[in-house]
């Protein structure tokens, strides 16, 4: 049964003040959702900030740890999960991921979604999602099913308290292996 692969969630706290009200509300230590393909997080895809210094303009993004939004928060605590999957539901997830990519213009940051999973009311736009949800639906439209709520409901906590989830990482996300040591190159 050689064809047991995985995909790894990170959660992380940048610390920006966006993060700092949300998790005021949600008592939660990591506020922000990504989904990677490698456990160098080198393909890591999210909802949230299209440029690092605007937090409003925000959608579909591919995430890069030294480029993006992450290179301006050094300091940014993260946690990273394992999931196992099989080759099938890999390919699955990169043809839900494909639609995305194709359509990055026509999704919106779903703002409202973050308020309305606070009050445990599910506030859904197409084509607007925020980064639990993202994650979530990427897994669900594969055929993963998590959890008895809809993606529009699963917040970043959900998956630190999924036992499906299996601990890899917690730290500073500078200091994770794999990055730490690419860092140096």
């Amino acid at each position: 049964m050689g064809e047991n692969q995985s995909v790894y969630i990170m959660l992380t706290d940048t610390g920006t003040l966006f993060t700092k009200s949300i998790k005021k509300y949600t008592k939660a230590p990591y506020n922000h959702a990504s989904i990677s393909f490698d456990r160098n997080l080198q393909e890591l895809y999210s909802f949230g900030r299209k440029n690092p210094s605007n937090p409003i303009n925000g959608g579909f993004v591919k995430e890069d740890v030294f480029k993006g939004t992450y290179s301006k928060y050094p300091e940014t605590t993260c946690v990273i999960y394992r999931l196992d999957v099989s080759k099938r539901d890999i390919d699955k997830m990169r043809r839900v991921l494909n639609v995305f990519k194709k359509n990055e213009s026509k999704f919106l940051y779903n703002l409202l979604g973050v308020i309305g999973v606070s009050l445990k009311e599910p506030v859904e736009f197409s084509n607007s999602y925020f980064c639990s949800q993202f994650v979530a639906e990427v897994l669900h439209r594969s055929g993963i099913r998590l959890w008895d709520k809809p993606p529009v409901l699963v917040t970043p906590d959900d998956f630190r308290s999924n036992e499906n989830f299996h601990h890899v990482y917690e730290g500073k996300l500078f200091e994770y292996g794999p990055i730490k040591n690419e860092g140096r190159t």
